[in-house]
């Protein structure tokens, strides 16, 4: 498996989050996830996202990092907002519950430009 980072702004609306997941999935399969944990990785960052942007999506951007390593890979993901709402992510207990069922690891915290979140999902090799 490779190692590297790949880098990704997209608007923080609920339509431009599918780039998100896009590339989540581009970046896991390439490095030899299963098909299984590339749609747990998809899910992961489908939750994490809308919980950072919400229904309506915010005034502003959303910058992610995809690190890839030996056998696993971290997303970290910040929130660039200037529309006042506020830096702490709101996730639902389902979302919680989600999240758990399909990472290895997820942080999810306000940080000083926004909301911030990191996950890890390792590859489980067959």
């Amino acid at each position: 498996m490779a190692t590297g980072e790949v880098r990704l702004e997209v608007p923080a609306a609920p339509e431009f989050l599918r780039i998100s997941r896009i590339m989540a999935a581009g970046v896991a399969s390439r490095v030899g996830f299963t098909l299984d944990e590339v749609e747990d990785l998809r899910i992961a960052i489908d939750e994490v996202c809308f919980s950072m942007v919400g229904a309506r999506g915010r005034t502003g951007t959303i910058a992610l990092r995809y690190l890839l390593d030996t056998d696993q890979l971290v997303v970290e993901g910040t929130g660039h907002f200037s529309d006042g709402l506020g830096n702490e992510p709101v996730v639902s207990a389902l979302s919680k519950q989600i999240l758990a069922a399909v990472v290895d690891e997820c942080e999810l915290s306000a940080g000083e430009e926004g909301p911030q979140f990191r996950l890890v999902k390792r590859h489980r090799p067959a």
